[in-house]
């Protein structure tokens, strides 16, 4: 179970029992360099036998254990969950269930492994909203209904103030899914560059759209964030999936790295990953560690948005990857220059969970990879040439990773590449 939080920067502890507790008590508008992580005891990796995730590793999540500590019983834990993900399905069409994790033969083969090793994918476009991020999104989501139950929320149902997210698709999608679920009005802040399909899909949910171009006073970073900050400060809740803004984000997402477990284990010798805010990767890492499972990790950009390998070789510098959080200012800024790549979904400028995803890499003794744009093309190429999956160009980047650093390999490693962002036909 999950004990508490606890802020990889300063230290500062919050109770687990502590409704809301999206950011450090010490966070400010001037220092915004901080994020919870989750603290959990140490117990046997036992999950239950269900198809529904959230019942299925519930006594690991942290929204349970909140649950429980405000004074919900179990029975109503359960109840809310399988209710909410009752009504994400009459929206969605699907409600969470686990995701396939399987041997490529055709992608294993073209990439010169033997029958001992080779490529397994753990395909996420089966998620609610075609991606991982509902998952991110879900907790965060249950410790809103939670608070609700217990009386301890400081609104009601009638008089719930605005969700607010900034994302350039698939987490906006997703965000505004689960908020049509549950009635909840949301606040959707997309760049300028936003497709007209993923606007559609926005506006079909009910969503507020609200498309931020960057001003000329803005600051270094995501316009997209900084309006989305601008929300929050006016009473909106964060509801995305930057732990920096919302720690329950880094709850959810763990399920995956889970499932991995429960279908592989210590058999998985490496995990390609792809990043953009990070958070993906940081509750991959976070998930198999607490499992009791340790296959290096790899976290995959572009090289026309890489600010995570810069914040890895800083750390390296300066005392080493893990628990790098005090040196924030050292190791991770803004990209400088316009994020350019066909995975447009990982061109986030801050790699905002840095931390989570650095302590995990140096844990395993993985490391972040940098991908050319011919390693997307090729991973797309082989993804729709060699796979069923339906699995967009930011979705391959984590097979782009191996296929940059494939002859680095073993032939009978076996490896898994998580694809994640259903490929979305743009509207006519």
């Amino acid at each position: 179970m999950v004990t508490g939080l606890v802020c990889a920067v300063c230290g500062t502890a919050v109770p687990i029992s502590q409704a809301l507790s999206w950011k450090c008590p010490l966070a400010t508008d001037v220092d915004t360099h901080h994020v919870l992580h989750f603290e959990n005891s140490v117990e046997p990796f036992r999950p239950t036998d269900d198809s529904n995730p959230y019942l299925a590793f519930r006594k690991y999540l942290a929204v349970d254990s909140f649950g429980a500590a405000i004074g919900l019983s179990e029975a109503e834990r359960i109840r809310i969950i399988q209710e909410t993900n009752e009504a994400v399905a009459s929206i969605a069409g699907t409600g969470f269930l686990r995701t396939p994790l399987y041997r490529s033969s055709e992608l294993s083969d073209a990439l010169g492994f033997t029958a001992e090793g080779g490529v397994w994918i753990k395909d996420e476009t089966h998620n609610v909203a075609g991606s991982h991020k509902a998952r991110h999104l879900f907790s965060e989501l249950l410790h809103l209904l939670f608070a609700e139950a217990a009386g301890i929320a400081p609104w009601t149902v009638s008089t719930r103030p605005p969700l607010a997210i900034a994302s350039c698709g698939n987490a906006a999608i997703a965000a505004s899914t689960l908020a049509a679920a549950v009635r909840w009005p949301i606040y959707v802040h997309v760049p300028p560059a936003a497709t007209a399909e993923v606007l559609t899909a926005l506006t079909e949910l009910d969503a507020d759209v609200r498309v931020c171009a960057r001003l000329p006073e803005d600051e270094a970073g995501d316009p997209c964030v900084l309006r989305f900050r601008e929300a929050v400060a006016n009473g909106a809740i964060a509801f995305g999936v930057q732990g920096t803004e919302n720690a329950w984000c880094l709850d959810g997402g763990r399920t995956i790295g889970w499932e991995m477990t429960e279908d592989m284990g210590p058999l998985m010798d490496r995990i390609f990953i792809q990043v953009g805010g990070g958070a993906f990767a940081a509750c991959v890492g976070a998930s198999l560690r607490s499992a009791g499972v340790h296959p290096k990790l790899h976290a995959v950009q572009t090289e026309g948005c890489a600010p995570l390998a810069r914040a890895w070789e800083n750390a390296l510098a300066t005392g080493g990857a893990r628990n790098a959080g005090p040196r924030w200012n050292e190791c991770m800024w803004p990209w400088e220059t316009t994020p350019v790549s066909i995975a447009d979904g990982i061109l986030d400028d801050e790699t905002y969970d840095w931390i989570g995803v650095l302590d995990s890499m140096a844990d395993t003794g993985g490391g972040p990879v940098v991908v050319s744009e011919q390693h997307v093309m090729q991973a797309y190429e082989w993804a729709h040439s060699l796979t069923s999956v339906n699995v967009s160009a930011t979705g391959v980047a984590g097979l782009a990773g191996l296929i940059a650093m494939r002859s680095d390999i073993a032939n009978d490693e076996r490896v898994v590449v998580v694809m994640s962002g259903v490929e979305r036909v743009e509207a006519n």
